[in-house]
């Protein structure tokens, strides 16, 4: 299977704001596809562009306290400026003003591997003068529309186990040999930069405690033991691996009711293959005790993908009260509330508490399992 086969859903709403005298930025975990997706963006354009990759020295020197001037002569008659890896070139945002401002007929669109370096050193440069765009892994909608519902739906194991990154996808038969590569120091390489930092073991001790209790509510304190480190380190490694976009932390919904919990958090892997790849474990579903953790994972970052490339603004929490009467995953969004139980079998019983149902009446109430699932991800048969 060929990934450039594979259409991006981010490409037609990307194209649509060209031109717009507008910065285009495009963010997302390494090795999702970022640089394919805008190259197939780039011949589709028409247009001419000048490619520079923020890994090479010379482009960060080139690109570094430069003018307009420089920019100018640097572009020559090219009409996109395409910076690659664009966190890795100190004051970026100012480089990319400079081109917004006083360049007017260039489109410049830059891309990022890590949240902490390009959003934070271009939001204020950039404020009202850019379009930003996140780019998961390959979708559950992206491989439908790509090979059709009912071959994605017989693959959903697989998915759970190897995950959709496009490398994994495209390789069958190579899964496990290329995640552990993926999931290895590169997919770390923007943190392992930073002097933050300094203890990589502490790194992968963490990860491997995270894989373990996915699903679970997570306790800082607790995980502080196993990992033999400190709460605020922690709290600073978990803080900087979601902004590598490696994992995302999901609150409690607390608003109407006493013994709702008010400060828990779980954390989710963005990606299914990369969680299993640190811990070494590619069972099969029969050999495994994670099954219900893994479809929890699964389809709240399937839905938070599907939300995201319609453009749904949406708030994602999970609900548990101190008598540990709990909901998976509860969705806030203009549409309403969502309250969901992700069910590995469909004929799980399921009963949502009274005590919530009496607290938000209008909430609207699902179970999701693989044989129902492609309805909340815009598939309804």
């Amino acid at each position: 299977m060929s990934q450039t086969a594979i259409i991006r859903n981010l490409l037609s709403s990307i194209k649509e704001r060209l031109f717009r005298n507008k910065a285009i930025l495009v963010l997302g975990p390494r090795q999702v596809g970022k640089s394919t997706l805008c190259e197939k963006l780039l011949e589709e354009s028409g247009q001419t562009w000048l490619y520079l990759n923020g890994d090479e020295a010379d482009v960060r020197s080139e690109l570094t306290d430069t003018t307009a001037t420089r920019l100018k002569n640097l572009l020559g008659d090219h009409k996109i400026l395409f910076i690659d890896e664009a966190q890795r070139i100190p004051g970026i945002g100012i480089t990319l003003k400079i081109v917004v401002d006083q360049l007017k007929d260039v489109q410049v669109i830059a891309t990022g591997s890590s949240a902490f370096d390009l959003v934070n050193l271009s939001n204020e440069p950039l404020t009202g003068r850019k379009f930003e765009f996140f780019l998961f892994p390959l979708s559950f909608g992206e491989m439908v529309n790509h090979h059709g519902l009912l071959a994605e739906k017989r693959l959903i194991e697989q998915r759970m186990i190897y995950g959709y990154y496009p490398e994994i996808v495209t390789h069958v038969g190579k899964e496990k040999e290329l995640l552990k590569l993926l999931a290895g120091s590169y997919l770390y390489k923007d943190l392992l930069m930073l002097e933050q930092i300094k203890k990589p073991i502490l790194l992968e001790k963490l990860l491997k405690a995270l894989a373990l209790q996915l699903g679970s509510e997570v306790n800082y304190h607790e995980l502080a033991q196993i990992v033999g480190a400190d709460k605020i380190t922690v709290e600073k490694y978990i803080d900087l691996l979601e902004k590598a976009f490696v994992i995302f932390r999901i609150p409690a919904y607390n608003r109407n009711i006493r013994t709702e919990l008010k400060k828990g958090k779980k954390i989710y892997f963005y990606d299914c293959g990369i969680r299993n790849a640190i811990l070494g474990n590619f069972n099969p579903f029969l050999n495994r005790t994670d099954v219900g953790a893994l479809w929890e994972n699964y389809f709240i970052v399937e839905r938070m993908k599907y939300q995201a490339y319609n453009n749904v603004d949406a708030n994602y929490y999970f609900w548990r009260t101190t008598a540990q009467q709990e909901i998976d995953f509860i969705e806030e969004s203009e549409e309403g509330m969502k309250a969901i139980e992700c069910k590995w079998s469909e004929k799980a019983k399921v009963r949502f508490p009274s005590t919530f149902t009496a607290a938000y009446p209008k909430a609207t109430l699902d179970v999701i399992s693989p044989k129902n699932i492609e309805g909340v991800l815009g598939f309804d048969s």
